[in-house]
C-alpha cells in the first residue's frame, strides 16, 4: 500500500501570505519619510540603528540613530496605516531632546523638508483647518493622485529605457554603464541648479533650460567617447567581453564621481514647485506640480523628436539598416562606426534627461544614483520589448505604474522585489517583451 505523498503548499497561497506580511510591522515608506527629517535636528553622517513601531490608533514609529553627537531617536505619527489614503500624512514629530514639536516648530519643519502637502500635513492642533472625515470619493481621488505621481516615474524609466533600447537595437548588446550616464546628468544638473541659485537665477526657466541643454550635450559627448574608446575596439568580440567592459565602466564612473565630489547627497531647489489643486472632496485633495506638467511635456517632446529623427533623417535610416543586418548595411555603404557612435551619443543625451528629472524633481542625487535606476530602466526596456522605441516608453510607463501603486498601497520596501519579479516573469513567459521581436541574427 502506497502512502499518499503530502500535498505541497499552493504557490498562490504563498503569494497571499507574502502580501499579508507586508502589512505587518513598520511601514517602510513611513520610516523613509521620518528618516528624511533627521538632518533637521542633527548634522553629519547618520546611521540608523533600529526602527520600532509604536502603539496607538494611528500608525506611529520611532527611529533610533547615531551621529557624531551620540545616539538619539525621532518619533513620527502618521494619519493612516498601510491601506489608508492618509498613510503619508505626517501629524506629529517628537525627538528625545525636544519632545513633541510645538505647532510653530512643526510648521517650520514642514517648510524645511519641502515635502508635498499630500505627504506632510499640519498636526491637528497646529491652528490650521483639519481635514474632514473620509468620504466615499477619497479612495478614487487617492487612486487618481497615484496616476499623476506614476507619470513622473514613468518619464524617468522611459527616457533611460530609450537609451538602452537604441544601443541594443543596433548592436544586440546591453550597455550596463548607461545608468551611470544618468547619474552624471543628475549630478551635473544639481550642480548647475546650485550655481544658478547662488547667482540669483534659480527662478528663471530659461536659465534652467540652458543648464538642462548643456548637461544633455555633455553627457552625449560622454556616450560618444564611451563607444569610441571602449566599445568600438570590442565590436568584433563574440563573447561576454563587451558586457564585462560595461560593468567596469559603470564602477569606474561611480568611483570617479565619489572621489571627485564625495559621497554626500545633492539636494537642488525644486524647479517650478507651484502646487495646483485639481479635485477635492474635503478629505483628500488631488494635486499636481507645475514641474510635473513640464516633465511630461519635455518627455513627450523628446520622444517626438526621436521618432522624427529615426523616421526622417539619414541617421535614422542608417540605424534601421544596421538593426536589420550590420553586414548588409556595410555592403551598401552605411558608415556603421559613425552610426553606432551617434547612437551612443543620443542614448547618453536621453539618459541625461532622465537624470535631470531626478535631480530637479526628486533631489537627493549622489554617485550611486544611476545604479538601481539603471537596472530598473533596463527592466522597463525588456518588458516593453528591448530594441523597440515605442516599447521602451510603454515599459517605462508600466513599471512606473506598478512601482507607484505598490508604494501607495503596500510597504515601499518591497517595491524593488516587485519590479524585478515582473522582469523575471516577462523573461520566462514573454522574452521578447510586449512590442519586441526576435532578432534575426545570432550576435
Amino acid at each position: 500500500m502506497h502512502r499518499r505523498p503530502p500535498r505541497l503548499f499552493p504557490p498562490f497561497l504563498l503569494l497571499v501570505v507574502a502580501l499579508l506580511l507586508t502589512g505587518c510591522g513598520v511601514d517602510g515608506d513611513q520610516a523613509a519619510l521620518c528618516g528624511k527629517l533627521i538632518p533637521a535636528f542633527d548634522s553629519g553622517p547618520v546611521t540608523i540603528l533600529g526602527t520600532e513601531a509604536l502603539g496607538g490608533d494611528e500608525s506611529a514609529l520611532r527611529l533610533t540613530y547615531r551621529t557624531e553627537s551620540g545616539t538619539h531617536w525621532i518619533a513620527c505619527r502618521f494619519g493612516g496605516r498601510f491601506f489608508d489614503s492618509r498613510r503619508h500624512e505626517l501629524v506629529m514629530v517628537a525627538t528625545d531632546r525636544m519632545g513633541r514639536l510645538r505647532p510653530m516648530q512643526f510648521a517650520m519643519l514642514r517648510i524645511w523638508a519641502g515635502l508635498p502637502a499630500a505627504r506632510l500635513g499640519l498636526p491637528p492642533d497646529a491652528g490650521g483647518t483639519e481635514r474632514g472625515p473620509q468620504t466615499d470619493w477619497a479612495p478614487l481621488l487617492f487612486f487618481l493622485q497615484q496616476l499623476i505621481n506614476a507619470a513622473t516615474v514613468a518619464c524617468v524609466y522611459g527616457l533611460l529605457a530609450l537609451g538602452y533600447t537604441l544601443v541594443y537595437g543596433i548592436l544586440g548588446q546591453i550597455n550596463l554603464a548607461m545608468g551611470e550616464l544618468t547619474m552624471i546628468g543628475a549630478m551635473l544638473t544639481a550642480m548647475g541648479a546650485a550655481a544658478l541659485g547662488m547667482a540669483g537665477l534659480g527662478g528663471m526657466p530659461l536659465a534652467v533650460l540652458g543648464v538642462f541643454a548643456t548637461v544633455m550635450a555633455f553627457t552625449a559627448v560622454q556616450g560618444w567617447t564611451m563607444d569610441r574608446l571602449v566599445f568600438r575596439r570590442l565590436r568584433r568580440a563574440h563573447n561576454h567581453t563587451p558586457l564585462i567592459a560595461a560593468v567596469g565602466l559603470s564602477i569606474a564612473y561611480q568611483e570617479g564621481m565619489r572621489l571627485l565630489h564625495g559621497a554626500r547627497d545633492w539636494w537642488p531647489a525644486q524647479f517650478l514647485a507651484d502646487r495646483h489643486e485639481l479635485l477635492s472632496d474635503g478629505a483628500f485633495t488631488v494635486t499636481a506640480l507645475t514641474s510635473q506638467a513640464v516633465i511630461l511635456l519635455m518627455t513627450g517632446g523628446l520622444y517626438a523628436l526621436l521618432w522624427a529623427i529615426m523616421q526622417r533623417t539619414a541617421y535614422g535610416r542608417a540605424h534601421r539598416a544596421c538593426a536589420d543586418d550590420v553586414g548588409a548595411a556595410e555592403l551598401v555603404g552605411v558608415d556603421v562606426d559613425r552610426t553606432v557612435a551617434t547612437t551612443f551619443a543620443v542614448g547618453g543625451a536621453l539618459a541625461a534627461a532622465a537624470g535631470a528629472v531626478i535631480a530637479l524633481y526628486y533631489g537627493g542625487v549622489n554617485f550611486y544614483t544611476g545604479y538601481l535606476i539603471g537596472f530598473k530602466a533596463l527592466a522597463a526596456a525588456v518588458v516593453g520589448g528591448i530594441g523597440s522605441v515605442p516599447g521602451a516608453m510603454l515599459g517605462g510607463a508600466l513599471l512606473g505604474l506598478v512601482e507607484t501603486f505598490w508604494s501607495a498601497y503596500f510597504a515601499i520596501a518591497y517595491k524593488d522585489i516587485v519590479a524585478f519579479g515582473l522582469l523575471t516573469l516577462f523573461l520566462i513567459y514573454r522574452p521578447d517583451g510586449l512590442m519586441g521581436r526576435s532578432r534575426g541574427r545570432g550576435d
